[in-house]
């Protein structure tokens, strides 16, 4: 029975040591495979032979070209420090806005599809990065106008760099990226660093007072601080974003990277963050770091540093050493280390300086020398000042053309963008006119220039305390290019576009044309209209304008549009002194030349010889046109009693805000007492008064509040012995619901919305403007219940006159800015049409430009072409698109106005100019333009509109112009208070200084005109990707 048992016992026990050999053997396998493995994985950490030959096939087809045209394989950074600093990530912003400014794509980066692939799997584009890059302006000649370089000071190569920088640096940071054993190495990676931060990252997780030091390589920092958000790893698939960036980047060339290596420590020491200065703004690089945290030059420190180590020079570059590492150091937190933790940064630098010399890296001796070494932060930089801002006011132009283009307010973020930009300005000539406007504001300059005499300077006066402005445009291919644009302050301000100032008689010209679009208007209404159908027509009687349109239509045999307008010039009207009730009040006007007052003129002679009544009354007659036009017949707004109502509402709730505005801005923001005080400073040491004021403001208060106040007030005058029982009954009299507040008003003496106002103040205290509007509405409206009584019915009239007055100047505004006026509102008063209204240089002068282009307005150029990012897969070049003028004033207003300015030239105030300018070739060019002088005064009159002050705040002199068949532009000479009342130049000194400049406008105007557009290069230019 056992004996079959006893066979099998032996077999079984045989198979089991098979099964048993079988598995040690793939125990055994398995260990020999890992042990390979481990060992190929070790190879590759120290050779990264595979990594070179996948990553330099995958660049292989990495790379990008420069085509002709907007592209559409092209891809933009999103974010980023150095992408957003250097403006590429606004490229498409930039493109759709100037796109729709009249630029054209010229040229732009086609990058192959291997890069395409690469940004749309997330990583930042291999390319060669700029270390350094800034604004360059060119002027229309191609001449250097501007140039800034971000960061300033960088190492141009590797060479440059002192060894025992480069060598410090990889011991803090990156100790074998230079290993020439490794001639393949990823530098993206230090596998031993990465392993450690992983783990440290795990033990974070059990323990969070675990540090966490990074892994990061150099080149996984470059790509961190430049194309990371915010400069900043925020999470794990950043980090490898980071060193797949790296990686590729590093075998752009090819598998040995040793020149990319060395690449990455340049890049390194130029593109690392140091914090930010006043007056400086962000620093980047250890160069601009080592100016602006020590004021070091960095050539010198280089120098030093380059130098053999000796006893003459070793506490030198102790000091310099110092300086450079803690530097480096800092860039952990620039922010920390640099301001609050500049003592902890020192103690980490006399740490690292140790580490160093215990490593070989640095002598001993130079570790003595900069542990001794004493270094401080320099202090902070004073603002740039610059020398004169009358020789950069062609950058300033530029720059400012830039800027609006771009649709950024920031010069400090132009001047970082890589851009190339061409600007319109010819700089020679700007800078010829710049010195010609300077010298006349000296004696022998205005001498020279033939500025003392009559309708000028007197021979007393001293013309430094005058300030002129230039501005010149030329007609080319469709568009007004800008040319010059100066003026002799030596400020950053702009006169020619900013401010508003009064030309004078300037604004003739904007009242003619809006008087002859008027006429035309008319002519077209009523031009085809038989004598009959003329007949019963019946405009309004205040309407001038129509009324004389349609007796001239009635009369004329031809009925043409030009013969109308050529008749309507030679209306005439008086130029007699009067009082005008006009922009709110009564106001006199009177003729610069006394001998016009008491003629009676045509419109055509007082523009020529700029006769101000006739303009006024001009003026008068467009208002009442567009009263009648916009508001309809006079007799619906001053007899209807729904209309009436609706206007004077309109007046009521108009003036009131300008009350409560007034008020608010008095009181709001001070505590409730000293706006009190504020307040009762300026009412009558009344008891009533007194009393009616703090029971209106704060009729919540005690008796003990109010008699304390009461005695404070009248202390010493005779109502101070007012006993307890009199201010009690003040206090009682006196109550908020005693007297309403008109009445409270009248009582205070003091206006019935302030005591409203500050009252609303004291119980809101942080209540906005708009708040009190609105809640102040009823009591707006209860204070002018008084106007709504029949027995105000003549003022009554006058505030709906008013509110419909000033609906036909809203008209007027919206015809002054179709013609180019700078700002949104004339100013609602007769006196606009002889310059109150304001202007500016810039805007006259486009002004007449249109009438030059023949009434058709043309785009005004000032840049001409912007370069983006040059030599990057960015690359992009906008152009100018050609221009397509837009017909603006008809042939017939233009062949009128241009005949009246030719005789302002020719016979009146420009005559100076009735020979033409003449240049210093022989060639004379014909001018025909307007004049102006500004006489800006503030007037007090008393009753009866009698003049009882007058001062002089502004006198200027202006011509507007055109000069040949190419130029046109506008000058102007300026004096504000306190020196404009030592001056009577009239505009003939405008004239004289514009016919004086010939000389320096000569290189200008006798250049050939140019017959197309700066040529494009066609061809599509090549741009390697590559690092190198």
């Amino acid at each position: 029975m056992n004996r079959p048992q006893n066979r099998i016992l032996p077999r079984m026990t045989g198979i089991a040591s098979v099964w048993t050999w079988i598995k040690w053997s793939l125990v055994a396998a398995m260990l020999v495979a890992v042990a390979i493995i481990a060992r190929l994985v070790m190879v590759e950490i120290e050779t990264s032979r595979l990594q070179a030959r996948y990553l330099s096939e995958l660049t292989r087809d990495v790379g990008y070209a420069v085509e002709a045209g907007a592209s559409d394989h092209v891809r933009f950074p999103a974010s980023g420090p150095y992408d957003e600093r250097l403006g590429y990530a606004m490229i498409p912003a930039f493109q759709q806005r100037l796109l729709a400014r009249g630029f054209v794509v010229s040229k732009q980066a086609r990058d192959s599809e291997r890069m395409l692939a690469l940004a749309d799997r997330g990583l930042f584009l291999p390319y060669d990065e700029k270390d350094q890059a800034g604004l360059m302006l060119f002027d229309s000649t191609g001449a250097p106008l501007f140039a800034s370089a971000f960061p300033q000071r960088v190492y141009r190569d590797f060479d440059a760099i002192p060894r025992v920088v480069v060598d410090s640096l990889l011991f803090i940071e990156d100790r074998y990226l230079l290993d020439p054993s490794q001639p393949n190495r990823n530098p993206a990676i230090d596998w031993g660093r990465f392993a450690r931060a992983i783990a440290d990252q795990g033990l974070h997780v059990v323990n969070r007072h675990q540090a966490r030091p990074g892994g990061s390589t150099l080149a996984t920092q470059i790509e961190k601080f430049r194309h990371s958000p915010d400069g900043r790893t925020a999470s794990p698939p950043e980090k490898l974003r980071q060193i797949a960036s790296a990686s590729v980047l590093a075998y752009l060339n090819g598998p040995q990277t040793m020149l990319a290596r060395r690449t990455i420590v340049v890049r390194y020491l130029n593109s690392v963050p140091l914090a930010a200065r006043p007056h400086i703004g962000e620093i980047t690089g250890i160069g601009d770091g080592l100016a602006a945290w020590y004021g070091r030059d960095f050539n010198e420190l280089n120098r030093v540093l380059a130098a053999p180590t000796t006893a003459e020079n070793v506490d030198q570059q102790g000091v310099a050493f110092r300086e450079v590492l803690s530097l480096m150091i800092a860039q952990r937190a620039p922010s920390y280390f640099l301001n609050g933790g500049y003592p902890a940064l020192q103690r980490l630098t006399d740490s690292y300086l140790r580490l160093l010399a215990a490593g070989g890296v640095i002598a001993p001796t130079l570790r003595d020398a900069a542990l001794a070494a004493h270094i401080e932060r320099a202090p902070p930089p004073q603002p740039a000042r610059v020398q004169s801002f009358i020789s950069r006011k062609a950058i300033t132009s530029a720059r400012a053309s830039l800027l609006a283009a771009l649709g950024i307010d920031d010069v400090y973020q132009l001047d970082q963008f890589d851009l190339e930009a061409t600007s319109t300005l010819d700089n020679g000539v700007q800078q010829a006119v710049a010195e010609r406007l300077a010298k006349a504001s000296t004696r022998e300059g205005a001498q020279a220039a033939g500025l003392y005499g009559y309708e000028m300077l007197a021979p007393k006066d001293d013309p430094s305390h005058l300030t002129y402005s230039f501005t010149l445009y030329e007609r080319r291919n469709g568009a007004n290019v800008l040319r010059v644009q100066t003026d002799s302050v030596n400020e950053p301000f702009d006169i020619n576009r900013g401010g508003r100032i009064n030309l004078g008689s300037t604004a003739k010209l904007r009242t003619i044309v809006t008087y002859l679009q008027i006429v035309s208007d008319l002519h077209a209404r009523y031009g085809a209209l038989s004598k009959a159908e003329l007949a019963r027509v019946k405009p309004d009687p205040m309407d001038g304008l129509s009324l004389w349109a349609l007796d001239y239509l009635s009369r004329t045999q031809d009925r043409s549009l030009q013969a109308m307008l050529d008749a309507a010039v030679e209306r005439k009207y008086s130029a007699s002194p009067d009082v005008f009730y006009t922009g709110g009040g009564a106001q006199v006007f009177s003729n610069f030349e006394k001998s016009d007052n008491h003629r009676i003129l045509t419109l055509h002679q007082a523009f020529a010889h700029s006769v101000n009544l006739v303009f006024v009354r001009l003026m008068r007659d467009i208002v009442h046109y567009e009263m009648i036009r916009t508001s309809g017949p006079s007799s619906s707004w001053l007899d209807d009693p729904e209309q009436r109502r609706h206007y004077l509402q309109q007046f009521v709730d108009g003036e009131s805000k300008v009350y409560v505005k007034r008020f608010y801005t008095r009181y709001a923001g001070k505590p409730a007492d000293d706006a009190l005080a504020l307040m009762l400073k300026d009412v009558r040491k009344s008891p009533p008064k007194i009393a009616t004021v703090l029971r209106s403001v704060a009729p919540n208060e005690s008796l003990a509040w109010f008699d304390a106040q009461m005695r404070a007030q009248l202390k010493g005058t005779p109502a101070a012995t007012l006993s307890d029982d009199d201010l009690a009954a003040l206090y009682a009299k006196y109550a908020i619901d005693r007297f309403n507040l008109n009445d409270r008003g009248y009582i205070a003496s003091v206006h019935p919305l302030a005591l409203w106002t500050l009252n609303y103040l004291r119980a809101h205290p942080d209540a906005s403007l708009g708040d009190v509007e609105q809640a102040s509405r009823d009591a707006r409206f209860y204070t002018y219940t008084w106007l709504y009584k029949t027995r105000y019915h003549g003022t009554q009239d006058r505030r709906i006159r008013r509110m419909v007055e000033l609906r036909a100047y809203a008209a007027i505004s919206k015809s002054w800015r179709a013609l180019g006026y700078p700002f949104a509102e004339v100013t609602p008063s007769y006196a606009a049409a002889i310059g109150a209204s304001g202007d500016q240089p810039d805007a006259l002068a486009k002004l007449i430009g249109l009438i030059a282009n023949g009434g058709d307005k043309a785009p005004t150029e000032t840049i001409t072409r912007l370069d983006f990012a040059k030599g990057t897969p960015y690359e992009t070049r906008f152009v100018r698109a050609a221009a397509q003028p837009q017909p603006t004033l008809s042939p017939e207003i233009v062949g009128v106005v241009h005949q009246l300015l030719r005789d302002v030239v020719l016979t009146g105030t420009g005559r100076r100019l009735a020979g033409g300018m003449t240049l210093p070739s022989g060639k004379t060019l014909e001018v025909y333009g307007k004049t102006g002088t500004g006489d800006q005064r503030f007037n007090v009159y008393a009753r009866g509109a009698r003049l009882i002050e007058s001062r002089k705040v502004n006198r200027s002199g202006t011509f507007v112009f055109v000069l040949g068949d190419r130029f046109f532009g506008v000058l102007t000479a300026t004096a504000h208070e306190p020196y404009a009342a030592r001056y009577d130049f009239t505009s003939a000194m405008a004239v004289q200084l514009l016919k004086s400049m010939a000389p320096a406008l000569a290189p200008l105007i006798e250049r050939p005109a140019a017959v197309g557009p700066q040529a494009e290069v066609a061809a599509p230019a090549t741009g390697s990707a590559s690092p190198s």
